[in-house]
C-alpha cells in the first residue's frame, strides 16, 4: 500500500524532497501551499528594487509536477495539525498523512514592537516585494511634484533595518539605481535630499561571514553613500519618524525591515517541542521529537543535536535542500527496512553581493571578492532555479541591466478587479 506523504510548504525543502521521491510508485505525495507557485527567495530585494520581473524567479507548481506521476498539489494556508489521527486542516480542507513534513519556514520578526510591525516593510514572498516596490515608486512620483522641502526629503528617504546578506544587497542594489536612474528619469526630484540608511544592532555588517566580507561591504556601500549605522537597533516607527536606540530619529516613510524572522506558528505541536525562535525541536532524522513520522524541514526545523551547531544549524537554503535529501533518502530506507542515516550538514559556504560587478565569496577553504565573486554569486543564484527558460531569461536579464543600468519594469501596478462593463 502506498505511503501518503504531506508536504506544507513549497519552499526549497519541500521542492527538494518531492524530487528526491518523484516517480517513486510506493508513495503518493501532496504538496500543501497557499500560492500555487514556487519562488526564489534570495532573488526577492531583485523584485523590490525594479530590477527583475517576479515571474524571473517563479514557477507554477503544477508545471513543475506535470511529469511526476506520483505528486498531487493541494492549493489552501495551513491552519493545524491533529497528531492523534495524522490529518491535517487547511482552510480549504482536511487531509490525511502517514508521513508529514513540515518546511513551512519562518516570518518576519518584529521583536515585539507593533508600531514597526504594522507600519514597516518586509520582503518575505513576492506579493511584499510587489508592494514595495510600487510604494517606493509611489513615493518618488509624489516626491517629484511636492514642493515642500522637507516632505520631499522624508519621501525619498529609505531606511533599511538589518545587515545581513538581504539588508546589504538591497542596500547596494538601491544605491546603484539611485545613482544611474533617478537622475535621468526624476529630473524633478532635489537629489541632495534623498539619504539611503542601512540600521544594525551589531558592530558589523554580514556578522555571520569572514572578516573580509564584513569590511569589504561597509567600505563599498559607504563609497555608494550609503549611510551605515552600526551598534544601533530601530526601537519604534511612528508619525513617519524612525526612532532609533541612541535616541536620535529619521524622517521616513518607507522602512524595510529585514532585521530578522522567526519560525511560523504550528497549531498542534505541544510548546514543549518549540525551541528559541519558535523553531520545531528535531532529532538527527529531522523528526519532530516525541513522535514518529512527523517531520520538520528548513528553517523551522532545530537540531541540536549535531556537535558541530550545538545552536542549531543556520537558516538558509543549503540547509532546506540538504535535510530534504535526507528525509527522501530515509524514506526509502524505512520502507525497505535498512538503517537509517543521521543528519549531517555539508557547509558549502555564503555569499552576498554589494554592488556592480561586486561581491564576497565565503567557503569553507577560503574567502574572495570583487568580479569573480560576482560571477560566482550569478552561477550560484542561477541553478537552483525552475526551468531551464527562468535560467536563461533570468541571466540575458541581469546581463543586459548591468551593463545598460536601465531596468525598464519600473511600473506601478494596482491589481484591482475590471468592474466596468
Amino acid at each position: 500500500m502506498k505511503k501518503h506523504i504531506i508536504i506544507v510548504g513549497g519552499g526549497f525543502a519541500g521542492i527538494n524532497l518531492i524530487k528526491s521521491l518523484k516517480n517513486d510508485n510506493r508513495f503518493l505525495i501532496t504538496l500543501v501551499d497557499r500560492n500555487n507557485y514556487h519562488f526564489f527567495p534570495p532573488l526577492i530585494y531583485q523584485v523590490a528594487t525594479s530590477f527583475i520581473q517576479a515571474s524571473n524567479i517563479s514557477y507554477p507548481f503544477r508545471r513543475l509536477f506535470s511529469k511526476y506521476k506520483n505528486v498531487n498539489f493541494h492549493m489552501g494556508s495551513f491552519l493545524q495539525v491533529d497528531p492523534e489521527n495524522n490529518t491535517i486542516e487547511t482552510d480549504t480542507g482536511s487531509l490525511r498523512y502517514d508521513y508529514l513534513a513540515l518546511a513551512i519556514g519562518t516570518e518576519s520578526n518584529f521583536f515585539g514592537m507593533n508600531n514597526v510591525q504594522r507600519c514597516a516593510l518586509p520582503m518575505k514572498n513576492i506579493e511584499e516585494a510587489l508592494y514595495l516596490r510600487n510604494h517606493m515608486l509611489l513615493n518618488l512620483e509624489e516626491a517629484a511634484r511636492n514642493n515642500d522641502l522637507k516632505t520631499a526629503g522624508r519621501l525619498q528617504n529609505v531606511v533599511i533595518a538589518g545587515g545581513g546578506p538581504t539588508g546589504v544587497e538591497l542596500a547596494g542594489m538601491l544605491a546603484e539605481m539611485g545613482k544611474y536612474i533617478a537622475g535621468k528619469e526624476y529630473p524633478e526630484i532635489k537629489l541632495s535630499l534623498s539619504n539611503l540608511y542601512l540600521i544594525d544592532a551589531l558592530p558589523t555588517l554580514l556578522s555571520p561571514m569572514s572578516k573580509m566580507a564584513q569590511e569589504t561591504s561597509y567600505q563599498t556601500l559607504k563609497k555608494l553613500g550609503v549611510k551605515v549605522f552600526l551598534n544601533v537597533s530601530v526601537k519604534d516607527y511612528t508619525d513617519h519618524q524612525v526612532l532609533l536606540s541612541d535616541g536620535t530619529s529619521i524622517d521616513s516613510e518607507t522602512l524595510i525591515w529585514t532585521s530578522g524572522v522567526i519560525g511560523r506558528e504550528v497549531p498542534g505541536i505541544p510548546k514543549e517541542k518549540v525551541g528559541k525562535g519558535r523553531r520545531i525541536l528535531v532529532d538527527e532524522y529531522n523528526r519532530v521529537e516525541g513522535m514518529e513520522n512527523i517531520y520538520a524541514l528548513g528553517d523551522i526545523s532545530l537540531q541540536l543535536t549535531d556537535k558541530r551547531f550545538p545552536k542549531g544549524h543556520p537558516q538558509l537554503a543549503q540547509v532546506a535542500i540538504q535535510h530534504a535529501k535526507n528525509m527522501g533518502e530515509n524514506l526509502i530506507r524505512m520502507h525497505e527496512k535498512k538503517e537509517l542515516i543521521p543528519f549531517q550538514y555539508n557547509d558549502k559556504g555564503s555569499m552576498a553581493i554589494i554592488s556592480k560587478f561586486n561581491a564576497v565569496v565565503d567557503l569553507p577553504q577560503f574567502s574572495f571578492k570583487g568580479f569573480l565573486a560576482w560571477l560566482t554569486w550569478l552561477f550560484i543564484h542561477i541553478l537552483p532555479l525552475v526551468g531551464f527558460r527562468s535560467k536563461l531569461r533570468l541571466a540575458l536579464d541581469w546581463f543586459r541591466l548591468f551593463i545598460t543600468n536601465n531596468p525598464s519594469i519600473r511600473l506601478i501596478l494596482y491589481p484591482k478587479r475590471n468592474t466596468t462593463k
